[in-house]
């Protein structure tokens, strides 16, 4: 009985420990928010946002952490350790069938801004999904939307996905280094790597899902991608806190729409232009139609989104009718957002 009292209070103490904290976060206008890579230019947004002052301007001290896969970050996210995720639309959804509520507040882009690149030894015996079969496919890591997006090519393309091998390839150097060892033919990446990979003639773009025309002929519609996603009791217990990230990001994305590459780049940390300042430029060129300026998510995105992990996620395949769209993203924030000037 005293070891059971004992157990009961400890457990008490923790749980009222964790409501302390999650109330006192952004009192103060501090927050954490991990980011699927914060030197990717789809994750563009949330660093741009602490570089031009907005996140600041709006009483906000808003920490910025990069982990280089959304999969695991989606992890620091349900653990509260951090109050937001910037990252893909899609685990949203994955997590809803997991039995977590997570929402997207803000939608910076409503297609997904990845590229599938192939390696210039393999673009002749390589041109389409249809030609995957037998060839070794990069991705960011197990689970991730690159993984899905790239069952769903092959699916698309006429194949299984037991036709090709997955490699975690990771993004970034370790990608680049992929193609250079031969480890894998093609795989799904970013810019800068993409901007890296074509410019020094390694590889060349087989898809480019960077553009609305290049995504719907890719996927046959839109995909709803990079995003700021949170708790939905968080976001419901904390919603000054929200609307007041959603009005900086979405003032950012009326930025990158007004201004060139060149004025983009010369805002952000001067280490992500490491591969030269004007490839970086031409990555953010490359890159920067695919943000929306209002925030909001396109409806036929998102159900586009269950449709394509309804095929290729098992949790969401065996929840696919009980999957609430409605909880996994809101346009509530960036509609308020979109009234100040």
């Amino acid at each position: 009985m005293r070891r059971a009292l004992t157990a009961l209070i400890a457990v008490c103490l923790v749980a009222g420990l964790t409501a302390c904290r999650d109330e006192n976060v952004g009192a103060d206008g501090r927050l954490t928010i991990m980011v699927g890579g914060v030197d990717k230019v789809i994750y563009l947004p949330a660093m741009l946002s602490q570089r031009l002052g907005y996140f600041a301007d709006e009483g906000l001290d808003v920490k910025l952490l990069s982990e280089s896969s959304g999969a695991t970050a989606e992890n620091a996210l349900v653990a509260g350790d951090v109050q937001g995720v910037v990252g893909f639309y899609d685990h949203t959804v994955d997590l809803q069938s997991k039995g977590k509520c997570i929402t997207s507040v803000v939608q910076f882009a409503n297609i997904p801004g990845e590229v599938e690149v192939v390696a210039t030894d393999k673009a002749d015996t390589i041109k389409g999904p249809q030609d995957f079969r037998g060839k070794k496919l990069g991705y960011t890591s197990p689970g991730s939307s690159t993984d899905f997006l790239t069952r769903y090519l092959a699916v698309k393309g006429g194949l299984s996905t037991r036709d090709y091998t997955g490699v975690k390839a990771g993004a970034g150097g370790t990608f680049i280094a992929a193609i250079d060892n031969h480890a894998i033919d093609a795989g799904m990446t970013t810019d800068p790597t993409v901007a890296q990979l074509v410019s020094s003639g390694k590889g060349k773009v087989l898809l480019d899902m960077r553009t609305e025309e290049g995504t719907r002929a890719a996927l046959g519609g839109l995909y709803p991608a990079s995003s700021l996603y949170t708790d939905c009791a968080w976001a419901a217990r904390h919603k000054p806190i929200v609307q007041k990230l959603a009005n900086a990001l979405v003032r950012t994305l009326r930025f990158i729409n007004e201004h060139s590459a060149e004025e983009i780049a010369g805002k952000m940390p001067h280490q992500y232009a490491k591969m030269g300042n004007d490839l970086y430029i031409k990555a953010i060129h490359d890159s920067k139609t695919m943000f929306n300026t209002d925030g909001r998510m396109d409806a036929d995105g998102a159900r586009m989104v269950l449709d394509v992990l309804s095929q290729f996620s098992p949790t969401v395949k065996a929840k696919k009718d009980g999957i609430d769209l409605s909880k996994t993203y809101t346009t509530e924030f960036a509609d308020q957002a979109g009234t100040k000037p």
